[in-house]
């Protein structure tokens, strides 16, 4: 797989200042209302927002039939407010317990553990950011997500 496709890269502009984009992205509260792809709710959204701290997301869907969660794990590696953030993401148990990609139904090869690499600027009142998942494959599902759920982060943003 060639670095191309191993990676997710976005780039949007919100017409918001910095600051409130930033805060989308570290606000526990905030960040559950924009976070994952359509249908999916973030029932459980603890971040604790400084270099090692730790942030554990779930992102559950219901139906009247069952409801399915997915849990993420990670570690801010970088934060530099409000222009940079970065963090790791592995899939886990409600626990914490590292579980594999594949029994999540990711291909087999998607890494144990990926990175988020979030970069915004402010140029009259607008944000441009650009997220880069690195260790997922671009066109994949994944991608989709975060598209539908930074559609959902310009709504809210206004």
């Amino acid at each position: 797989m060639s670095s191309e496709q191993s990676q997710v890269r976005i780039e949007r502009i919100f017409d918001a200042p910095i600051d409130d984009v930033w805060r989308m992205w570290t606000d526990p509260e905030l960040f559950k209302k924009w976070y994952g792809p359509n249908g999916m709710a973030i029932p459980v959204a603890d971040m604790d927002v400084r270099v090692g701290g730790t942030r554990k997301i779930c992102m559950e869907m219901s139906s009247p039939e069952r409801t399915m969660s997915m849990w993420f794990i990670g570690v801010y590696k970088e934060i530099n407010a409000p222009f940079r953030l970065v963090y790791t993401e592995s899939m886990c148990e409600e626990d914490g317990a590292l579980i594999p990609p594949e029994a999540m139904g990711m291909p087999e090869g998607h890494p144990d553990v990926t990175e988020v690499i979030v970069e915004l600027s402010e140029t009259d009142g607008k944000t441009r950011m650009t997220m880069v998942h690195v260790g997922v494959p671009g066109g994949s599902a994944a991608e989709g997500g975060w598209n539908q759920a930074f559609d959902k982060l310009a709504k809210l943003l206004g």
